[in-house]
């Protein structure tokens, strides 16, 4: 998931006071420079919605791939990357069509998912999403923090090797790049709206352009070498891992992938910065069938010939896996790449939660809100918190420390794609869906609808599974803060 680069942008874009941007319409601008909710008119087309989105769902989940597509094999692999592009188009249409409430063309706009929620279902359901969300973002903290350790240790690893000739094997531990990482969030967090920034998105998505795409050419290079596609149809075979460890395998597999199409949160937003007419529905919903196959095809190109380069023993993270070889500056460089999108990335998916918190915390007490000025030669004043300050720096300290006791990239990003991808994919769509065009319970329509998200449900459970089922094994066999490489 690169959800972090487009949401920077929509921010932005969805800057406004919504209250007092009507008056405005009045008394300091042209109607015609506003649109019906009272601001500014939007201009976006359906290549500007599809380029937010695919900036959105390009991310470090694409590492995960190949070795997802191992467990699962030539057979089930790109079938059920198939169907799980087929199902989020499908629920991601029905999102489309909650963007207004009532009439497609001018009923009431919603301008992200919980506002959708909030409007269309209400009750419960707006706290539930609230919780899902925060978790959700909680869990991609997590999972990013050890990625980017991963990448800055094997950066570490691959010129230790090189400077010994091949003589020193360079064991490490994350768990120091841990704490670099960290550490580097702690300073970051205190910057006020960094996720706001208008150049993070672009890096972002450079960066992620960047390690994607070396990612895809050396496993293209790999099998050009060895002039053979490794693997088989039914993927890693019982004797490589035991039964046990192939069903929780091939189980936790579907959250990876799960993981990778996981951007629903963020496809409201997009849809609000598109013109009409035609009606924004109609524009996102090409939007998103153009998003989807460009991804899909870009995540079958890295997820199968990951697989075809190294076959069964395809590493989680596809970086990970070619080696010390002349190519190292070139992984080097993917490696860089990851670790300066994981940086920006960290804080735009955990902004959402500090202004959460500190929104709430603000209202009961509103005494820490109190700031306190300081000048510093060179720079503009900085406005310091003391709340802030503790409160940032205690959650960057304690997704720290889980990821220093749970150091298992793949298996965190399978947590996280199961965990998230039933309720906000298919439930929430399927069900403001139903309620906003009002379709009969035990209709045709309804059944299938609620087939849909049952089986969904059902995938999301089994992924979740083997999931924490891969986590506990890893447990077993590993020693905190010890060598892990």
């Amino acid at each position: 998931m690169a959800e972090n680069s487009a949401t920077t942008e929509l921010r932005q874009l969805q800057a406004f006071d919504i209250e007092d941007s009507r008056d405005d319409v009045n008394s300091q601008s042209p109607y015609k420079c506003y649109d019906d909710d009272g601001r500014p008119k939007r201009t976006g087309t359906v290549w500007t919605a599809s380029s937010h989105i695919i900036t959105a769902v390009i991310g470090s989940g694409v590492l995960s791939l190949a070795w997802a597509i191992a467990q699962l094999g030539w057979i089930a692999g790109p079938t059920v990357m198939l169907l799980f592009s087929v199902v989020t188009f499908f629920t991601s249409s029905l999102l489309a069509d909650c963007y207004r409430v009532g009439d497609p063309d001018t009923g009431k706009r919603n301008y992200s998912y919980p506002d959708a929620v909030r409007s269309i279902l209400g009750g419960v359901n707006v706290k539930l999403i609230g919780i899902i969300q925060y978790l959700n973002l909680f869990g991609i903290t997590i999972g990013y923090t050890i990625a980017a350790a991963i990448s800055m240790m094997s950066i570490k690893r691959s010129n230790c090797f090189h400077s010994s000739r091949g003589k020193n094997p360079c064991h490490m531990s994350t768990t120091p790049f841990i704490i670099i990482f960290g550490a580097t969030q702690c300073f970051l967090s205190q910057i006020p709206d960094f996720d706001q920034i208008w150049w993070l998105s672009i890096v972002a998505a450079f960066m992620s352009a960047t390690y994607s795409l070396i990612g895809l050419v050396l496993g293209i290079v790999k099998v050009a070498e060895t002039g053979e596609f490794k693997g088989s149809l039914t993927g890693v075979s019982i004797g490589t891992v035991t039964q046990a460890q192939k069903i929780w395998r091939t189980c936790q597999a579907l959250g990876d992938i799960a993981f990778a199409y996981t951007f629903s949160v963020v496809l409201i937003e997009i849809q609000d910065t598109i013109k009409s007419p035609p009606s924004e529905a109609k524009t996102m919903k090409k939007a998103t069938l153009i998003s989807t196959i460009i991804t899909t095809t870009f995540y079958m190109l890295c997820g199968l010939m990951g697989y075809a380069a190294f076959g069964d023993m395809a590493p989680g993270n596809l970086l990970t896996g070619f080696g010390f070889d002349n190519t190292y500056w070139l992984i080097d460089i993917a490696n860089a790449a990851v670790v300066i999108h994981l940086v920006g990335a960290y804080q735009v998916f955990s902004q959402p939660i500090f202004a959460f918190i500190e929104k709430k915390a603000s209202q009961r007490c509103p005494r820490i809100k109190k700031e306190f000025r300081i000048r510093i030669p060179g720079f503009s004043p900085y406005n310091l918190s003391l709340f802030r300050l503790v409160w940032r720096t205690v959650f960057v300290m304690i997704t720290t420390v889980i990821s220093m006791l749970l150091p298992f990239f793949n298996d965190i990003v399978g947590v996280m794609g199961a965990f998230g991808f039933w309720p906000l994919n298919v439930y929430f769509p399927v069900k403001m869906y139903i309620s906003q065009k009002n379709i009969a319970k035990w209709s045709g329509k309804w059944i299938c609808l609620q087939l849909l998200s049952l089986t969904c449900l059902l995938l999301s459970v089994v992924a979740v599974t083997g999931s924490v089922a891969g986590v506990l094994l890893d447990l077993k066999k590993y020693k905190p803060f010890k060598s892990d490489y």
